[in-house]
């Protein structure tokens, strides 16, 4: 029995600690846009000094894009779509004395590729009000650099979310006022994000006579860490921005390493298992005479396996507590260095881990269970005949 003990500890301890570990870790590498999924990162054309001086556009024809969507390792592809007309924010107001304004662009892409909270991303014609991602670089600059020089009061992302800013659209048939409200912070792009239903809608009354092109596409793809996209980038003359290639590689490589850890746990907690079956059938085996007389005596099979029950259940809970100590004392440990290493790191729940942990002790004890009731099912109907 304490042999099993120990080993189901360190084997349901490193699946605890391996799930919880992914769980607080992969976010600072995929989670850091909370607009952007998972495998996707935002592709756009090299600007050469020869480009600069030709004044040719760094945006993708149909035929670039198809080329980018046939790619073995791309699995879906979308295109970010630039307002055709300035745009003019203003924060702030004149009656409290703060009032800021300045010229400003919009972009969109398709709805398919953004991760926010769908009841938050919309927008319908007639509408006063429009969701927007805003660069978090800007509220820094404007924090750290603007704010500080002119003894003004420093912005948080909370209180920026509340605040309505107004937008005043110029095009080449038209103005139009409305608001709009902050939903998320982007770590990743210098662009400001709207709906993909208010981007056709504008630019199709604003600049009716305008095509917008795309300089820039967000791409899905199915394993950051192949090697061919890379490839595909350097002989293309394209380039990733914000280094998404390299954060979601780093993640893919977490993954399995993860996974290759949650693998050797399951392997230990199923030996652990083993062990535990092969002590209890020891234990009945030895009190095989006891259980035949008391089921002679008139005691029914499930009262009589009911204290191999309660044991097999005592020990798993033991373990399932002592697992889930042991990983808050490592949470404990390497949350620190987290938030060293990264200052606006906010702690994941438990919850992961937890579901886990109940998952696997809910399995363990009911295996336990059917085996021992099984057990002393044979015996029973070994003394019937």
């Amino acid at each position: 029995m304490a042999g099993f003990v120990l080993a189901n500890l360190c084997g349901m301890t490193i699946v605890l600690a391996a799930v919880q570990f992914a769980t607080d870790i992969i976010p600072m590498f995929t989670g850091s846009d909370s607009f952007m999924k998972p495998g996707q990162m935002v592709m756009a054309k090299h600007v050469s000094t020869v480009r600069t001086l030709t004044g040719k556009a760094p945006t993708f024809t149909p035929k670039e894009i198809d080329e980018v969507r046939r790619q073995s390792f791309v699995s879906e592809v979308g295109t970010f779509t630039p307002s055709l007309f300035s745009v003019v924010a203003t924060l702030g107001s004149r009656q409290l004395g703060v009032e800021f304004s300045t010229e400003m662009f919009f972009e969109s892409v398709p709805d398919a590729f953004m991760d926010v909270d769908t009841s938050r991303w919309q927008w319908k014609s007639g509408d006063d009000e429009v969701p927007i991602v805003l660069p978090r670089n800007y509220l820094n600059l404007y924090n750290f650099g603007f704010a500080s020089s002119q003894g003004l009061p420093a912005l948080s992302e909370s209180l920026v979310s509340m605040v309505k800013i107004r937008f005043i659209l110029r095009g080449t048939a038209g103005r139009q006022e409305l608001s709009g409200r902050v939903i998320a912070f982007s770590k990743k792009l210098n662009t400001i994000l709207v709906p993909q239903a208010f981007m056709d809608e504008m630019n199709a009354t604003l600049s009716p006579d305008r095509q917008p092109e795309p300089s820039r596409l967000i791409v899905m793809v199915s394993n950051p860490a192949d090697e061919q996209i890379a490839d595909f980038l350097k002989s293309n003359g394209y380039e990733t921005e914000a280094d998404d290639a390299e954060a979601a590689r780093t993640a893919h490589f977490l993954r399995i390493i993860i996974s290759i850890v949650l693998v050797v746990g399951l392997i230990i907690s199923v030996l652990a298992f083993y062990v535990l079956l092969l002590s209890i059938f020891l234990l009945l085996q030895k009190n095989t005479e006891k259980i035949d007389t008391l089921l002679l005596i008139g005691y029914a099979p499930r009262a009589v396996a009911r204290p191999y029950h309660v044991l097999t259940i005592s020990l798993n809970t033991l373990v399932l507590i002592l697992s889930v100590g042991i990983v808050l004392l490592l949470r404990g440990y390497y949350l620190p260095l987290f938030g060293q290493l990264f200052p606006s790191y906010s702690a994941e729940s438990l919850t992961p881990a937890l579901l886990t942990g109940i998952a696997l002790y809910a399995l363990v004890t009911l295996l336990n269970y059917v085996a021992i009731r099984r057990k002393v099912l044979h015996v029973w109907h070994l003394h019937e005949h």
